[in-house]
């Protein structure tokens, strides 16, 4: 016996739910938990399914695509770690959240390498035992320094990039590698304070929160879809540099939170927004 998880995402009709769950019963899986959406714009249907007895994949998944309407996707995922691999340029707080809850197993990730533009963070990796790759950006060109980051990353074979506060821009290149497969936490809840100095931003428009985003990466910069926010009470006594540190809390819980979604299977990619369920 083993458990899986069956994601399903099609355009919604009448009796979409039973007849998934028919398919399930007919296969002899034990259907653990439901969760189900429709989205009332697009009219597109999302269900995740935990499921328990003896696959046979193939087979089931034949017979859900003779079930679903035409414009379906649906995966049967194992319970198992995502691989990624860990950018970060030089602030300690993201990395170290992670490794922490990776350590005590409340998240669940395999860690395959921490990358870094800047050295200061390789001595934490190295706590962990993990390896750190430092790819200097000095004197080379973006394109060149993404095609050094690429020659380290690609041999790893990463499910997911985690941007754990890697403060570079990257480009639509680099991006179409991993479409929907880069998280990246920015230090204000999105879309207000796009770009730099967002913290320097809020405290010159005198801001009352203060928030932090965790999203996917597409190619408009810190335009990508939405995973989790967080926000903190601030008020007018606040410097921008209070702001900051303050934030660095609330960027650790919308980071870890949204990789829990991505851990846990939970995140349809829907245009340019999420379904979490």
């Amino acid at each position: 016996m083993e458990q899986r998880i069956l994601l399903t995402e099609c355009p919604d009709s009448k009796g979409l739910i039973a007849q998934i769950t028919n398919i399930c019963y007919k296969h002899q899986l034990n259907i653990i938990r439901n969760t189900e959406f429709v989205d009332p714009v697009t009219g597109q249907f999302f269900m995740r399914t935990e499921l328990d007895g003896i696959f046979n994949e193939h087979t089931l998944l034949q017979d859900l695509d003779r079930a679903l309407p035409l414009g379906s996707s649906r995966s049967l995922l194992c319970r198992q770690a995502k691989k990624v691999v860990v950018l970060v340029t030089k602030e300690a707080h993201c990395l170290g959240d992670i490794l922490m809850k990776v350590y005590d197993g409340s998240l669940s990730l395999n860690i395959a390498a921490v990358v870094g533009n800047h050295p200061e963070l390789a001595a934490l990796a190295q706590r962990f035992d993990l390896p750190y790759h430092f790819i200097s950006h000095q004197g080379l060109s973006r394109a060149e320094h993404e095609a050094a980051l690429l020659q380290v990353i690609t041999p790893y074979q990463p499910d997911y990039l985690i941007l754990a506060k890697f403060m570079r821009i990257l480009t639509p290149r680099f991006v179409a590698h991993y479409p929907n497969r880069i998280v990246n936490i920015h230090h204000s809840f999105l879309p207000a304070f796009i770009g730099a100095k967002p913290y320097q931003q809020a405290f010159e428009r005198g801001v009352k929160i203060i928030g932090a985003t965790a999203h996917f990466v597409n190619e408009q910069l810190d335009e990508g879809p939405i995973i989790q926010q967080k926000v903190a009470a601030v008020d007018h006594s606040y410097s921008a540099l209070d702001m900051e540190k303050a934030g660095r809390d609330v960027e650790k819980a919308a980071l870890s939170e949204a990789l829990q979604f991505i851990t846990e299977d939970r995140v349809f990619v829907h245009g340019n927004k999420t379904v979490i369920l």
